[in-house]
């Protein structure tokens, strides 16, 4: 866990995850803050505050990298992970509030696990 500074482009991508409660797509972000920041800061910056615990991320239907507020639903604990929910109308992407505990499994260490869910969310059903 690194010490983040207080940067101009850290305000800027803290302030688009305070605007939202679903999750948002690294290339999605880092397309609409290019004439802010480039690339390869954008991604500094969501790696960073996935390693202080301020946003989680995971991989899409699309095979992108996803990130989210965390609202303590990402721990030390690796026996539990929650499902993501991604529509595939309108590619809205977000957390879902239930944890799925995972198997014991003898001779395997999990540091990870990702579920993702694909359908139709309310407003498209």
């Amino acid at each position: 866990m690194g010490i983040i500074r207080n940067t101009k482009s850290l305000k800027v991508i803290l302030d688009i995850f305070e605007q939202t409660d679903n999750a948002i797509s690294v290339v999605d972000l880092s397309e609409g803050l290019a004439q802010k920041m480039n690339k390869t800061t954008v991604y500094r910056i969501l790696k960073k505050l996935e390693d202080n615990g301020t946003l989680h991320s995971f991989t899409g239907k699309d095979g992108r990298l996803w990130y989210a507020k965390d609202h303590g639903c990402v721990g030390d604990n690796r026996n539990y992970t929650h499902p993501h929910f991604q529509c595939k109308e309108c590619g809205k992407v977000e957390c879902l509030t239930f944890e799925v505990t995972l198997p014991h499994l003898p001779q395997y260490q999990i540091e990870s696990a990702e579920l993702l869910i694909v359908g139709k969310c309310k407003k498209c059903h």
